[in-house]
C-alpha cells in the first residue's frame, strides 16, 4: 500500500505527463507527447485533447496508453527521481460525469477555459489497468489500479 500511496502522491502532486500512445500511422511504434492532465475522484487522469492532435487520432484507433509522470530529476542521481507510468485505455468522458470532469480539469488548468469549449477538442480519461512506480533508488513496483485509487 506504501507504493500506491506514493504514486498517488505523486500524480497529485504534477499537472503535466508524457502521453505514449500507439502510432495510427507508423505502425509498431510508440508515440509520446507532453500532454497537461487532472485527476477526477477516483485518480485516473483527465485529459483535454483536440481532434487533430497526434495522441487524440492515436487513441481513437487504439485506446490502449500510458501516461508517465515524473518528478524533476536533478544533481548526478538522475535515477533517483520519484516517477510512475500510468497504464490503460483513454476513452472520451461519458456524457453522465463530463459535467465533474470539466470542473476538475479547468480547476487545475484554468487557462483551458479558452479553449475547452472548441468543436475539436473534448474531454477524455485514461481508465486505469496498472501503475508501475518508481519511488527512488531500490523503490519499485506494481501497483493495482484499485490500491491507486484508494485516498
Amino acid at each position: 500500500m506504501e507504493k500506491a500511496k506514493g504514486a498517488r502522491a505523486l500524480v497529485g502532486a504534477h499537472k503535466q505527463g508524457v502521453l505514449c500512445t500507439i502510432s495510427a500511422s507508423r505502425e509498431g511504434y510508440p508515440f509520446g507527447s507532453v500532454t497537461p492532465y487532472a485527476l477526477d475522484a477516483q485518480g485516473r487522469p483527465l485529459l483535454l485533447i483536440s481532434g487533430m492532435a497526434v495522441h487524440t487520432k492515436n487513441v481513437l484507433a487504439n485506446p490502449k496508453a500510458s501516461l508517465l509522470v515524473a518528478e524533476p530529476a536533478s544533481g548526478e542521481n538522475l535515477l533517483g527521481a520519484a516517477r510512475a507510468n500510468l497504464l490503460g485505455s483513454v476513452r472520451a468522458v461519458p456524457e453522465a460525469d463530463l459535467e465533474q470532469a470539466r470542473a476538475a480539469y479547468l480547476e487545475a488548468h484554468p487557462a483551458a477555459a479558452q479553449w475547452a469549449d472548441f468543436g475539436d477538442f473534448g474531454f477524455y480519461r485514461l481508465e486505469l489497468d496498472e501503475i508501475y512506480y518508481v519511488g527512488g533508488f531500490g523503490v519499485m513496483g506494481w501497483v493495482s489500479a484499485r490500491d491507486f485509487a484508494l485516498r
